[in-house]
């Protein structure tokens, strides 16, 4: 071949659009149950936003970002993540002046040079939800819960979370200081990755994945037991909510976030049976993250959700998706004279919501029945110089083989009632186990 995908990069072709149009819809249908709103920032923003909304000493900002120099001069990075650009966008367009919280979501392409694997790419795409403007733990928990219903509803079975809190900039110098001081005893046993993480963001130490580090995380000292009253305050709140939802929960020391915007809650979604990564979102606090960007002091919480990983693990899990909705109907046409009729025909059925196609070229009715079955079409209509005459067309019903004569005049409701209470009518919108119908 002369060009291929970039590596990294895949084209989604259209059989694994069922996937996607099902995942991304639930997505919208998901955030509209909780007043999310949509809001798209452009995939390329200022390379400054990305260094300070994500931070450095981050893997992200330090070596998979795609970041150039445009013709312009300035210098651009193709997004690695929503939640800098949806902040700027917060602040730029006044929405401190909304009702807040302001809450928000995007879908959508990110960028990372980063070792492509099962479910991650280097162009990949993000489902990303922000509650900005409110500081209570009931909007973490609305925001965790819209994780947990989306998954809910697209099949994931033993969904538990993962949860954290890193404090606040008046804890965590105290939580740091104790883990850089554990982890300076053992620098000889770190490599030159986690060696530079103490120096500038130790608290990444803790999401390591370095093999040199393992075997100290473990000893590491744990965020929970430096908060201070709000921090622990937040935390316990938060517990209770989740406790009176009975929604399974375990306290992981290890989920953290580096820089000192990132305040309080951290958590992650895991599920059963989706292979070694179990964590399927994750999200939190970033309380200081707007006036690190210009902005006024304005707390949020957030998470992202790879669709490349949801998708996987549903056909990992062998949950299928519904059928996309396909034409039903083929007009085949004998004869040039009857071929303007053809074109008329398809084109009003398709304006009266039919979804019909119409046969290309001069095949025979044998070759143009075939290219019916392939397509899984319910009923073929057949129109020759003959039928075009005497003003009455011949209905093949595709299944059973049999034909009817069908006045021209009336075709259209003729076919429309018919696939109304057919089996060829719109899949349902809802999503099964290949292995188990729905609600087994």
């Amino acid at each position: 071949m002369l060009y291929q995908a970039p590596r990294g990069t895949q084209d989604i072709l259209p059989a694994d659009r069922p996937y996607w149009r099902y995942v991304t819809g639930q997505m919208h249908a998901v955030a509209a149950l909780f007043g999310y709103q949509q809001i798209d920032p452009p995939i390329f923003e200022e390379t400054a936003l990305f260094v300070r909304g994500v931070g450095e000493g981050t893997d992200i900002v330090d070596k998979e970002m795609y970041s150039f120099q445009d013709k312009g001069g300035a210098e651009i990075t193709l997004r690695p993540e929503f939640t800098a650009g949806v902040m700027r966008a917060y602040i730029e367009n006044g929405m401190h002046v909304w009702p807040q919280p302001v809450k928000l979501y995007s879908i959508g392409p990110i960028f990372r040079y980063e070792r492509p694997q099962a479910g991650r790419f280097r162009q990949h795409h993000q489902f990303n939800v922000e509650a900005v403007g409110e500081l209570d733990p009931a909007v973490d928990l609305e925001v965790m819960t819209v994780a947990w219903t989306l998954l809910t509803r697209l099949g994931y079975r033993g969904l538990s979370f993962q949860l954290n809190s890193t404090g606040c900039p008046v804890c965590r110098p105290a939580y740091r200081a104790k883990l850089v001081e554990y982890f300076r005893a053992y620098e000889d046993r770190l490599n030159e990755v986690d060696r530079r993480r103490l120096t500038i963001n130790p608290l990444r130490l803790l999401d390591s994945k370095e093999e040199a580090a393992q075997p100290l995380l473990n000893d590491a000292p744990h965020s929970a037991d430096y908060l201070c009253d709000e921090c622990a305050d937040h935390l316990a709140r938060l517990r209770g909510y989740l406790e009176t939802l009975q929604m399974p929960y375990a306290i992981n020391f290890r989920l953290v976030r580096g820089l000192d915007y990132y305040t309080k809650t951290v958590f992650e979604i895991w599920a059963e049976g989706i292979g070694a990564q179990a964590a399927v979102c994750g999200g939190g606090r970033y309380d200081g993250l707007i006036e690190e960007l210009g902005g006024p002091p304005t707390p949020g919480i957030g998470f992202g959700m790879g669709i490349e990983r949801v998708i996987l693990s549903l056909k990992e899990q062998g949950i299928a998706a519904p059928a996309l909705p396909m034409p039903r109907v083929q007009i085949s046409p004998l004869g040039d004279a009857a071929r303007n009729a053809a074109v008329r025909l398809t084109y009003d059925l398709r304006t009266a919501g039919v979804g019909a196609l119409l046969a290309f070229g001069d095949r025979s009715l044998k070759s143009q029945l075939k290219s019916a079955n392939k397509a899984d079409v319910a009923y073929t209509v057949i129109l020759g110089d003959q039928e075009l005459a005497s003003g009455v067309v011949v209905v093949r019903d595709m299944a059973g083989g049999e034909q009817t004569n069908v006045p021209l005049s009336g075709v259209i409701d003729w076919l429309r009632g018919r696939l109304s209470r057919s089996r060829f009518a719109p899949a349902r919108s809802v999503i099964g186990r290949v292995t188990d119908p729905p609600g087994a």
